[in-house]
């Protein structure tokens, strides 16, 4: 049986950063998959596809963009000194590795 891992809830503030945090996923060819590559900061979406291109996604198919405080983080990691513990309540389901 695997242990349930301790979450704690990463804050919605970007690292240091003074405008908006966006997340980028690429498709690099029509029929790949998107994948997670990165983040760009930018004041508006047409600035952040346009930084988002030249680092990440000049060779994809696809670029999607997301604002980041759009996105509810949880990690395992010591991310945040603020981060508040996000226990999941799974009753007595087991946990497997499979």
């Amino acid at each position: 049986m695997v242990e349930k891992p301790e979450r704690a809830r990463v804050g919605d503030a970007p690292r240091d950063a003074t405008e908006r945090e966006w997340n980028v996923f690429v498709r690099e060819e029509t029929d790949g998959r998107m994948r997670y590559v990165g983040s760009v900061t930018a004041p508006d979406a047409d600035v952040a596809y346009e930084q988002a291109t030249k680092l990440f996604g000049w060779f994809a198919a696809d670029v999607w963009l997301c604002p980041a405080d759009a996105v509810r983080r949880y990690s395992t990691h010591d991310l945040d000194e603020d981060a508040d513990p996000a226990p999941l309540d799974a009753g007595d389901e087991p946990r497997t590795v499979e």
